[in-house]
């Protein structure tokens, strides 16, 4: 019974399995003590570089979110102004820092950038449609992120504690090798 857990992974992260009995999992990897520590060592190295890539991932993806919703706001601010004959004032960013002051009339139209100097112009209710899909799709993106990263975390602790018990286990059993070595030259003087 060295292992509890089934092997498994989420989204290519490898799992991690709690270790009950070391000598059995030593004997199951085929490794010395000392291999089995780096091996592990490397593993949790990997955790590491995984989760810096998801934290940055849920940074872009926590930024990205608020735009698609001021992006939406506005698309309803124009859609709700479209036909009363009122024009919308909007002040807009030029560039950092520098704003100009816009006047517009009743438009059918907007135009969304949507990266890579690419910008699309769409109807406000196709605009509408298309930055909430893209809303819905960013926000089940993050879910699945802080999941992954969840996981991740708990694979880390295993991780940790597996190099603790290995650690551990080793320091004992060299301790009573020496108090068997001890005790067999005391009784051969």
């Amino acid at each position: 019974m060295a292992e509890t857990t089934a092997v498994s992974e989420r989204r290519g992260i490898p799992a991690a399995a709690f270790v009950e009995d070391v000598q059995i999992y030593l004997d199951q990897l085929g490794l010395d003590v000392n291999s089995t520590l780096a091996f592990l060592q490397e593993r949790l190295q990997q955790y590491k570089i995984v989760e810096m890539k998801l934290l940055a991932q849920q940074r872009e993806l926590q930024a990205k979110i608020p735009d698609i919703e001021k992006c939406l706001d506005i698309v309803a601010t124009l859609q709700a102004k479209k036909g009363t004959g009122e024009p919308l004032l909007a002040d807009f960013e030029v560039s950092e820092g520098i704003y100009s002051r816009a006047r517009i009339e009743d438009s059918d139209s907007v135009c969304l950038w949507l990266g890579a100097n690419v910008m699309l112009e769409y109807s406000c209710e196709e605009a509408s449609s298309l930055l909430t899909k893209n809303l819905e799709n960013a926000k089940a993106s993050l879910d699945v992120l802080v999941g992954d990263l969840q996981f991740l975390r708990d694979q880390v602790t295993i991780t940790q504690v597996t190099v603790a018990r290995v650690y551990n286990w080793d320091v004992h059993h060299r301790r009573q090798k020496a108090v068997v070595g001890a005790s067999g030259s005391a009784e051969d003087a």
